[in-house]
């Protein structure tokens, strides 16, 4: 049985989380956490999810894009995003680094915001500087939805939602947006939500 997923209006989802320490890291309870983390975030399903998330409010998240996620998407629509399956990843005191100025711009929602969906813009192309399990240094470079990823669950560690970036007209519910624009560009639905 996996953890709670907290939801908006909790105070540790916009508080900054606290950096592990090595001996954090290698303790029984940061070690039972992440398998734990990982198991809830299957269960929701999600492709991240950040202790804050289920309240702990230190510098850890986990991610991964399963295939069978992308398996119900259109080949046109995972190219555009450019979304491949991301292996199992673990992230500790993690140092975002753009690495491209340039920005994208998808709809994402999110476990602790359930039900909702928005237009959010992302950089292209990061970096991170963080500890992985065992408290070694690890460098992930990231692009495309991987890099999409790894902003939205790093700002779960600084205490912000992807709707302190979303562009407000663009806001719906996830019932919606498969009714209704599941299979539509961005730019066709910017332009029908007259959204500049």
């Amino acid at each position: 049985m996996g953890l709670t997923i907290l939801q908006a209006g909790e105070t540790v989802l916009r508080q900054v989380a606290k950096p592990l320490s090595h001996k954090d890291i290698r303790s029984t309870f940061i070690q039972t956490l992440i398998p734990q983390m990982r198991e809830t975030m299957y269960e929701a399903p999600g492709v991240g999810l950040a202790a804050p998330q289920i309240g702990e409010g230190i510098q850890l998240l986990v991610l991964e894009d399963r295939e069978e996620l992308l398996q119900t998407l259109p080949a046109a629509q995972l190219a555009e995003r450019e979304r491949r399956p991301t292996p199992f990843q673990i992230i500790i005191n993690p140092k975002l680094i753009i690495e491209n100025t340039q920005q994208v711009e998808f709809f994402e929602g999110c476990l602790s915001t359930k039900g909702f969906i928005g237009l959010v813009p992302r950089y292209r192309q990061v970096k991170v500087h963080c500890l992985n399990e065992w408290a070694e240094p690890t460098v992930i470079e990231a692009s495309g939805w991987h890099a999409r990823i790894l902003q939205h669950e790093i700002d779960h560690l600084n205490g912000i939602l992807y709707l302190d970036h979303v562009r407000p007209r663009s806001l719906m519910t996830v019932d919606n947006y498969i009714k209704l624009w599941r299979d539509k560009s961005v730019a066709c639905i910017c332009q029908t939500l007259h959204i500049e």
